[in-house]
């Protein structure tokens, strides 16, 4: 992994539709933008963020997550969530996550994300399987 640049961000938007609806993804009853949807928005945008800083062959996975998803979003909105690095330990990065609609914020919190070996990772999350 490169050095990282603290305060570095990066953002992700999508557009809310009914396979992201909390009743859809079996995380509520009603049609509004889920958490679960909301947090791998958070996500991508961290990953995106991270990805500028990574060597040949490196990945990174989300190990982390604190946030509230403090306001309902419905189908039409538009979400975008930002990621900005807060800091480095190693190959562990701390991002500040946001998502926010057409009339602001929705959810808040921090993310954690580490560096690894992308095929060794996934090497050893299949021998998991036979141990």
């Amino acid at each position: 992994m490169k050095p990282v640049q603290l305060h570095h961000s990066a953002a992700a938007s999508r557009l809310v539709e009914e396979s992201m609806l909390a009743c859809q993804v079996g995380s509520g009853t009603v049609n509004v933008l889920a958490t679960p949807m909301m947090i791998a928005l958070m996500e991508q945008a961290a990953s995106l963020c991270l990805s500028d800083y990574l060597e040949e062959g490196e990945t990174s996975v989300g190990t982390y997550l604190a946030t509230d998803h403090s306001r309902a979003t419905p189908p039409g909105a538009t979400v975008t969530a930002t990621a900005e690095i807060l800091s480095a330990d190693g190959k562990c990065v701390t991002f500040r996550v946001e998502a926010s609609d057409e009339k602001g914020i929705i959810g808040q919190g921090t993310h954690k994300r580490v560096v690894v070996n992308e095929q060794r990772f996934e090497q050893r999350a299949k021998e998991s399987l036979n141990s």
